[in-house]
């Protein structure tokens, strides 16, 4: 019988099913005794050790949580067995454990998430709400709606407060992270809540996420703060071909998170698990530092420190890649180990690789591993990066303040002051002149004696030139041609990152010679002239060609999961398109909807979506009126020609998107009209289980924006 470890390494992304691959986790979890804390134990330390896709993770978490509730049989109440020492309760019915939402918008996707546990006895709890997920809602105020990401010491949710929205709040969401079961089994998981929503409030910052409170629903205990829109670092930093970045877009990263750090250190806190999954983008480009969940008061001889009393850290949360040699010790915490942490990033950002190759800072000490330097720094900058790497907390960079001064970018070297003529030589100012006499100067000549002597070298004085006559207008100076730097070679390999770390956007791009062509959509608040700009710095870029269409942020959650399908089909040739007749985008009231389509080569399910403005989605194709979905290789068709579809009410910017699937993408047909919101989350669910079925180029979709529009 395989075991939940090696069902865990038997993953291998695009190359294998993922429906063979929780069948096998199913099997293992169904045979395996080990208690729930330890099986969160080796998930985590394999998601360490190779990473897995969010909603990989998020799924084995789920499904490691229902087992705990429904493993054991007996009566209701406690029972224990010798070599057990969590409380265990009567198994619920049998059904299959439920898999939970795909991770899409992450502070944490791709994260490192902790891969220690407490070793306290772990509860497991009876009740039914013990597993929140999206739909749930809390104490009848918070909808969960997105799950954002998982972090060491829960699972981070965008959710809709009811109250704001009853009060008419133009920013009625909030982000949600509700503690992982094996937290709310350790008796201090409430402490560790509350002193984490009271420290967090009192670092009130720019840079530093904003924490509301923190409460309970029954077991489940939570804690509320700001809504952020972006993306975190980490999902920067594993952008396919990701190879660095130059330091003058390093550099405002540094920075939000220097500052943040260095608020956090002044009042006497320490991070204690500082990651790129806990840095977060937003649309804006401003740096938020996240989860300040595990950071410990600094010890003062002659502060009363609470950690005395209670010590968050006891709860073992810390990512092995970027804690410093101290943290691993479980040493008293200091600045410095932020620090360690913050040069990691750095070096990551710069490189596009680990400073230690992820190994943890114990383990690359022992093996006297170094890093290399990054090109782009200079010696200042190296110096100072490298001495906030040191493995020694005594010969680390003191203070952030300090590392942040150290790596600022390094003025251009002074040029060299002209030196005068000596005795018997007009004293002229050198400028163009010093490179003429640097080319004809001669300081040795050897002549060779045709004698029967050996050949005899004569040292020769220079000759001095004659000074050249200063400029008239006769007689301009002439200035000797410096030869051109080679412009550097464009590759896609230098564009992709940057497309990649563009929020709410679906670009796509192709280059030749020394221009980059782009299409797709990109929201307006980041705008065309702040892409161009990006693309602008790419080396080897001089000119871009746009065929970009800005979207309305409502659009965002639409990109967010039918993006990525839309890049894939573009990448490969569009085999798969929608448009609207005459590829007219601007439509009046009263025009018929006609839209025409054309399918890849190969069998197909078609389906047609009209996304409007007013947050609902009309289904085309199919619905109770026309049922029949299903195309032949290469399919042309046309929908609405008969009038079925006039436009109307309200008017703007809305979506069609043709989705194409190998099977169809539901069992039954869905009402002909939904919110958009439940519709995405589903969709979203269904075309990850077709890719992982069928194979990601077998899905695909295209997206045309129409505006309408009112008679005038």
């Amino acid at each position: 019988m395989t075991s939940f470890q090696e069902s865990l390494r038997a993953y291998r992304g695009e190359g294998g099913s993922r429906d063979a691959f929780f069948a096998g986790v199913d099997g293992a979890l169904a045979a395996e005794r080990s208690p729930p804390a330890r099986l969160m134990q080796i998930l985590d330390e394999a998601h360490a050790a190779s990473p897995l896709p969010p909603d990989i993770y998020a799924a084995i978490r789920r499904r490691i949580e229902h087992a705990a509730r429904t493993r054991f049989d007996g009566e209701p109440g406690t029972a224990f067995e010798p070599g057990r020492d969590e409380t265990r309760m009567r198994a619920a019915p049998d059904f299959p454990p439920p898999l939970p939402p795909r991770v899409t918008n992450t502070p944490s996707a791709g994260s490192d998430p902790s891969g220690a546990t407490s070793g306290q006895a772990t509860q497991v709890l009876a009740d039914t709400d013990q597993v929140k997920g999206v739909g749930d809602t809390l104490n009848n105020r918070f909808v969960l709606e997105e799950c954002l990401g998982i972090g060491g010491m829960g699972t981070v949710y965008k959710a809709l407060d009811l109250r704001k929205l009853e009060a008419s709040d133009r920013r009625p969401y909030v982000a949600i992270k509700v503690l992982n079961l094996q937290f709310r089994g350790n008796p201090k998981s409430l402490i560790a809540l509350q002193r984490e929503a009271r420290k967090a409030q009192q670092l009130a910052h720019r840079n530093i996420v904003t924490v509301y409170d923190f409460d309970r629903d029954n077991s489940v205990v939570y804690l509320t703060m700001e809504y952020l829109s972006g993306q975190p670092l980490s999902k920067i930093l594993r952008t396919p071909n990701f190879k660095g970045m130059p330091f003058a877009q390093v550099f405002p990263l540094f920075k939000g998170m220097a500052t943040a750090l260095a608020y956090a250190h002044e009042r006497g806190f320490v991070h204690c698990d500082f990651k790129p999954a806990n840095v977060f983008v937003t649309d804006a480009s401003e740096v938020k530092v996240i989860d300040f969940g595990i950071a410990r008061v600094i010890q003062r001889p002659e502060e009363e420190s609470e950690a005395t009393v209670f010590d968050p850290g006891s709860l073992g949360a810390l990512t092995p890649a970027y804690a410093s040699p101290e943290m691993l010790e479980h040493r008293e915490p200091d600045p410095r180990d932020d620090i360690y942490a913050l040069a990691c990033i750095t070096y990551e950002l710069l490189t596009g690789k680990h400073p230690f190759d992820r190994v943890p800072a114990t383990q690359a000490k022992s093996a006297g591993m170094k890093p290399q330097r990054p090109e782009q720094l200079g010696n200042k900058q190296w110096k100072a990066l490298k001495a906030a790497l040191a493995f020694e907390r005594e010969a680390r960079t003191p203070t952030v303040a300090q590392f942040l001064d150290e790596i600022s970018e390094e003025s251009p070297p002074a040029p060299k002051q002209s030196k005068k003529f000596r005795a018997g030589v007009p004293s002229v100012a050198v400028g163009a002149l010093a490179l003429v006499i640097i080319a004809s100067a001669a300081y040795y000549v050897v002549a060779h004696k045709k004698s029967g002597n050996a050949p005899t070298a004569v040292a020769v004085a220079p000759a001095l030139p004659t000074p050249t006559p200063m400029p008239t207008p006769e007689k301009p100076a002439i200035t000797p041609a410096v030869p051109a730097a080679p412009a550097p070679t464009l590759t896609m390999a230098a564009v992709t990152p940057v497309l990649g770390s563009v929020p709410c956007s679906a670009l796509v791009a192709s280059v030749h010679d020394q221009t980059v062509d782009v299409q797709g959509f990109v929201s307006q608040q980041y705008g065309l002239t702040r892409l161009k700009d990006a693309l602008g710095r790419v080396p080897g870029v001089k000119t871009t060609n746009f065929g970009v269409q800005t979207v309305a942020d409502d659009k965002c959650d639409l990109l967010t999961v039918l993006g990525p399908y839309w890049t894939t089909n573009r990448q490969s040739g569009r085999p798969a398109s929608v448009h609207t007749r005459s590829n007219q985008t601007r439509l009046t009231e009263g025009d018929p909807l006609i839209v025409e389509l054309m399918t890849p080569a190969f069998d197909s399910y078609v389906t047609v979506d009209y996304f409007m403005l007013d947050g609902s989605v009309v289904h085309l194709l199919p619905n109770a009126h026309s049922r029949d979905n299903q195309a032949p290789p290469g399919y042309t068709a046309t929908l609405g020609t008969m009038g079925d579809w006039v436009v109307g009410k309200p008017f703007g910017s809305e979506m069609i998107v043709l989705t194409v699937t190998p099977a169809p993408l539901f069992d039954a047909l869905r009402p002909d009209s939904e919110a958009k919101s439940e519709y995405l989350r589903e969709i979203d669910k269904r075309l990850a289980a077709l890719a992982a079925r069928y194979g990601r180029e077998r899905v695909a979709v295209d997206i045309v924006q129409i505006t309408t529009q009112p008679k005038k």
